[in-house]
């Protein structure tokens, strides 16, 4: 008998784009955001997509002090591979969301592969009632936002992560994005087993359909043929949808409450933990299994968590 498939689960499990007042179970203090990263390695996560909030307001923050605690207690407590933002927020200069990956060399760290609008203002009709006064103007700044990533921001990023041995989660949010990469992998610059997150669903990226998807897998197996490992990131409500695409198309699988707050239609998800076993059925039920940390780690060849530095 065939061995069964082997399926990462990535655990976004705060993010930047949503705020604290959207839901009463998004982590904003390290302890909570911790605490969210462990019980969704439980529950299946292979890696856990980290960013880190200001635990007064949940403001994102890219300060590595605010990173160092929730590190330390995950690499304690579970096998997960860490993969930390340099994505950080689209407001922050490139110098500030590289800080954490810079300090502390970690197996994973997530890089955005070209520059694009990044509109959240749409949430404004949705979330009415927001406490804090930098919850609406994140919200309401993104009308004049460029989330900046020339090539000169990715090649520095990539340049000096891969020589702290750290690799790259490259998220591509529509078919250009496809080709800069492939530009690097030419240039010699982006090397070795290439984990290209596709996200669908953002205003100013592809939209989430599963025309879009398949378009973008096509083109990604033309330009990078086996060299790649491909994984899916539906916004909102196509999580899951998005997400059994990808798996039956030979894809992987990231969830969490950076990407979206619900379980279902109008229904919030509780917890982190809550969507990853979404995930979990969703991978059992197509006849695969999901990867262990270590598996996920042989799969895109990183480097172990012993590495990390803390």
């Amino acid at each position: 008998m065939a061995a069964k498939r082997k399926i990462i689960i990535t655990c976004a499990v705060t993010g930047s784009i949503h705020t604290p007042s959207m839901s009463p179970y998004l982590p904003a203090t390290s302890d909570e955001i911790s605490d969210a990263s462990i019980q969704a390695a439980d529950a299946g996560a292979a890696i856990i997509h980290l960013h880190a909030r200001k635990p007064e307001d949940g403001r994102p923050s890219q300060d590595p002090e605010d990173f160092a605690p929730m590190i330390e207690k995950i690499n304690a407590s579970s096998e997960a591979v860490i993969n930390l933002t340099s994505g950080g927020s689209p407001h922050m200069s490139v110098e500030e969301r590289m800080q954490p990956a810079m300090t502390f060399a970690p197996e994973l760290a997530s890089l955005n592969m070209g520059s694009m609008n990044f509109g959240l203002f749409p949430m404004l009709k949705r979330f009415t009632e927001l406490e804090h006064q930098w919850e609406r103007d994140h919200l309401e700044n993104s009308r004049d936002l460029i989330f900046k990533n020339t090539f000169s921001d990715i090649e520095t990023i990539l340049t000096r992560g891969t020589e702290n041995g750290t690799r790259f989660e490259f998220e591509c949010y529509d078919t250009s994005h496809l080709y800069n990469l492939k530009h690097f992998v030419d240039e010699g610059i982006a090397t070795g087993r290439l984990f290209v997150q596709t996200v669908l669903g953002l205003l100013g990226g592809a939209g989430a359909s599963t025309e879009n998807l398949m378009n973008m897998r096509r083109i990604a197996n033309e330009l990078l043929g086996e060299q790649y490992v491909w994984s899916v990131l539906g916004a909102g409500s196509h999580q899951l949808p998005l997400g059994a695409v990808s798996l039956a198309s030979g894809g992987h699988i990231r969830v969490g409450l950076e990407d979206s707050l619900w379980i279902s239609a109008g229904e919030l998800a509780k917890s982190n933990a809550q969507q990853v076993g979404k995930a979990v059925q969703l991978v059992e039920a197509l006849g695969m299994e999901v990867a262990t940390p270590d598996e996920a780690r042989e799969i895109l060849e990183l480097k172990g968590k012993e590495h990390i530095s803390i």
